[in-house]
């Protein structure tokens, strides 16, 4: 046996490369459609207030929930995909130090954690696009 022994998947044990659009659709709609969830609960309370946000709103949270909402919902419809993803993961990367990092260094105790996996699933879409269903592709499409 040698020092560079590398271990590969069987087929069977692998998902075919052809599901890994829609697999990438999934992961960028759920997600869109989670964020856009904070905005809708820190704008308008729906479906319910955001615990701890201060009412009103200050400027920095009203344009937090104004990226969550127009952003999430540009990335379900896969609009814009690529730029809005990087525009969205900078402001969970900036919620994150600015809100979570102070109260503590691990994220599970510091309520960090969705902020950071909300950074890096969106600069994965912003690296790998919209993935199948978005109109990126269909506007894409010769006609």
């Amino acid at each position: 046996m040698t020092g560079n022994t590398t271990i590969t998947p069987n087929d069977e044990d692998a998902m075919p490369a052809s599901l890994a659009p829609y697999a990438l659709a999934a992961l960028r709609i759920i997600a869109a459609l989670l964020f856009m969830e904070h905005g809708l609960m820190k704008l308008f309370h729906f479906p319910a207030a955001q615990p701890g946000a201060p009412d009103p709103l200050p400027v920095l949270l009203l344009a937090a929930a104004a990226i969550e909402i127009v952003g999430g919902a540009l990335l379900t419809l896969g609009l814009f995909t690529r730029l809005v993803a990087f525009i969205c993961a900078g402001q969970m990367a900036a919620a994150y130090f600015m809100a979570h990092a102070a109260q503590g260094f691990w994220p599970a105790l510091n309520g960090g954690d969705a902020a950071i996996l909300f950074c890096f699933i969106f600069l994965y879409i912003s690296a790998a696009g919209a993935g199948a269903f978005s109109l990126d592709a269909a506007l894409r499409k010769p006609r």
